[in-house]
């Protein structure tokens, strides 16, 4: 059984960016830039043979970047990756042991320790469900990658796609459940997140609601009303500064009609 590391970055000089990475598996990486180029490195990192594509591409968007990561890789099982997460030892034995540890499981959520989740989300294994995968961060997601054909990021969400800023792996994880995938969660800490500045987020503004809204009813068209109330509840605390309670909830109902074509 092979892994690959899918690394979806944008301005990159070159592989070599891999190792502040802490990535000694085999990997694909996608560079969004202002060239155009495609070629397979072969390094040795740590005494260990490692098996690099590194595309370069000018198209924009991380949804777009993850699908051409997806459609280029070649490895058992897949997991994806942002360039601000460090891997610890032994990353890659964990994930291959847990996926053969557990035959039934399509895709395996495992946990990366950050500053808003010092802990995991749950204490335990367990199967997941259209509520528990809401919780659930990009680059903590790994899957078979026979297991996933024909499904696929929506690029319209998610940092650069230039309409709705997040939202994009709650939509891929609701559409494997929708297709019968099985979901397993894992509290095995793979990786620590650097703290970094987001790209993406510049306040709970107008954009962000919207975003929100339309990313909930991408997921759940009947339930969306539901998990725009619970947010817009839930998260109050956060954003009450910034914006009202009430326009909160216009703004994410305004993007759940733009989204639905309403």
């Amino acid at each position: 059984m092979t892994l690959q590391v899918l690394l979806s970055a944008m301005h990159l000089k070159d592989e070599s960016y891999l190792d502040t990475l802490h990535v000694t598996s085999d990997a694909v990486v996608i560079n969004q830039c202002d060239r155009t180029a495609r070629k397979e490195v072969r390094r040795d990192v740590n005494g260990h043979a490692q098996q690099v594509l590194y595309i370069e591409s000018t198209q924009r968007g991380l949804s777009r970047s993850r699908n051409m990561a997806i459609r280029n890789a070649r490895a058992d099982i897949c997991i994806l990756c942002d360039n601000d997460v460090e891997y610890v030892d032994g990353y890659e034995e964990m994930i291959l042991s847990a996926f053969e540890e557990n035959s039934e499981a399509d895709l395996i959520v495992f946990y990366i320790r950050r500053k808003e989740k010092p802990v995991p989300n749950y204490p335990a294994k367990r199967w997941m469900n259209y509520l528990s995968v809401m919780k659930i961060f990009s680059p903590e997601i790994a899957f078979r990658r026979k297991s996933i054909e024909g499904i696929s990021f929506q690029e319209s969400f998610g940092a650069g796609s230039g309409k709705y800023l997040m939202g994009e792996e709650n939509i891929f994880l609701y559409d494997c459940l929708r297709a019968k995938k099985k979901i397993l969660y894992m509290p095995l800490m793979i990786a620590e997140l650097r703290e970094e500045e987001s790209t993406w987020f510049q306040g709970y503004n107008r954009r962000f609601f919207i975003s929100r809204g339309a990313g909930y009813a991408a997921m759940s068209k009947v339930f969306s009303y539901a998990l725009i109330w619970q947010f817009a509840i839930r998260k109050r605390s956060l954003y009450q500064s910034e914006t009202g309670f009430w326009k909160a909830l216009k703004y994410m109902f305004e993007g759940r009609r733009e989204y639905l074509g309403k």
